[in-house]
C-alpha cells in the first residue's frame, strides 16, 4: 500500500514540479542590486503536505537562484521527499542567460542529481546521476532542443517585455525549459486580476493560467504527460513588489492526479522589507 502511494505521489510531483517551476514569475529586479526571500507551504486537498524556499540574488546584470522543497506530516514520512537546486546567470535586456543549473531530489526509494551547463540560451553538457533509464517510448531530445532554452529554476526570473509592466503583459508568455532529460514549454496567458488581503500582502495580484506543453524527453503515452498535458487547472498568482514592478509568486495552483497541490506564501521580503504596501498594479 505504501509502495502503491508512494508511486502515485511521485508521478503527480513529478508534473506538479514542471508547472510550478515554469509559472513561477518574477519581473526586472533593480539594475543595481536586489534581494527576494519568500517561504510557502504546499497543500494538497486543503492539507499541508510541505514546505518551500526561494531565494533570489541579483547583482547588474548577474543572478543566482536558489530554492529548497521538503514534505512534512505523513507525506513527509512516507516519501521522504525533499529537494534543492541552485541557478546562476545574467540578465541582458529582456533575456535570461543561465550559465549553471544543479538541482538534487530524494525520496525514500532514490536520489537523483542533474547537473547542466549553458552558454548563450544553449546547453553546452548534462550530467544526470544515476543515467535515465532507457524506454523506447521516450521522445529523443534533438540539439536544436537544446536551443534557446532557460533551465527550471531560471525560469524563475523572467524580465517583462520593454516598455510594457502591466498585470497583462506579465502572463503574457511561453516559456521554453529544459531539466536536463526533458524539453517542455509553459505558455502562460492573462486571466484577471485578484485583490488579496493577507498578513505576507495585502494589494493586487495578476493570475496567469498555464498550459504544459512537452516537446521532446517525455513517454508520450504516458498517463501522467497526457494528464499534464490536458491540464487547463493550473494558475500562477503574481504579486508587484515596488516601484521596479518586481512579480513574485504568491500563489501556485496545479490540479494533480491526487487532488488541486497549491503553494501559497507563507513570508516575502525585498531587501529585508515585507512588501506589505506595493505599488498598486497598471493595467
Amino acid at each position: 500500500m505504501i509502495r502503491r502511494w508512494n508511486s502515485k505521489a511521485g508521478r503527480a510531483a513529478r508534473g506538479f514540479r514542471r508547472a510550478a517551476l515554469g509559472i513561477m514569475v518574477l519581473a526586472p529586479l533593480p539594475a543595481s542590486a536586489a534581494s527576494i526571500e519568500a517561504n510557502y507551504d504546499i497543500s494538497l486537498l486543503g492539507l499541508k503536505i510541505g514546505i518551500a524556499a526561494i531565494k533570489a540574488d541579483v547583482v547588474k546584470d548577474q543572478y543566482k537562484l536558489d530554492v529548497w522543497s521538503q514534505l512534512t506530516g505523513l507525506a513527509g514520512i512516507i516519501t521522504g521527499g525533499k529537494g534543492a537546486a541552485t541557478s546562476t546567470g545574467s540578465i541582458s535586456g529582456d533575456r535570461i542567460l543561465p550559465a549553471t543549473f544543479a538541482v538534487t531530489t530524494a525520496n525514500s526509494e532514490k536520489s537523483i542529481t542533474v547537473r547542466m551547463a549553458l552558454a548563450g540560451g544553449s546547453v553546452q553538457a548534462v550530467e544526470i546521476k544515476p543515467p535515465i533509464e532507457p524506454r523506447p517510448d521516450r521522445i529523443p531530445v534533438t540539439e536544436q532542443n537544446k536551443r534557446g532554452v532557460v533551465d527550471p529554476l531560471s525560469a524563475l526570473l523572467m524580465p517583462a517585455s520593454s516598455g510594457n509592466t502591466s498585470n497583462a503583459a506579465a502572463c503574457d508568455r511561453n516559456i521554453p525549459v529544459f531539466d536536463g532529460a526533458t524539453r517542455f514549454d509553459v505558455k502562460l496567458s492573462y486571466a484577471r486580476e485578484e485583490t488579496v488581503r493577507s498578513a505576507t500582502y495585502s494589494g493586487p495580484v495578476a493570475v496567469c493560467r498555464a498550459r504544459y506543453l512537452p516537446i521532446s524527453g517525455h513517454r508520450a503515452d504516458r498517463t501522467a504527460t497526457k494528464f499534464m498535458e490536458n491540464n487547463k487547472d493550473m494558475e500562477a498568482w503574481l504579486m508587484p513588489v515596488g516601484e521596479d514592478r518586481v512579480f513574485i509568486p504568491y500563489r501556485i495552483s496545479v490540479r494533480t492526479p491526487l487532488g488541486t497541490t497549491v503553494i501559497e506564501a507563507t513570508r516575502v521580503n525585498v531587501n529585508g522589507n515585507n512588501p506589505r504596501m506595493p505599488v498598486r498594479a497598471r493595467n
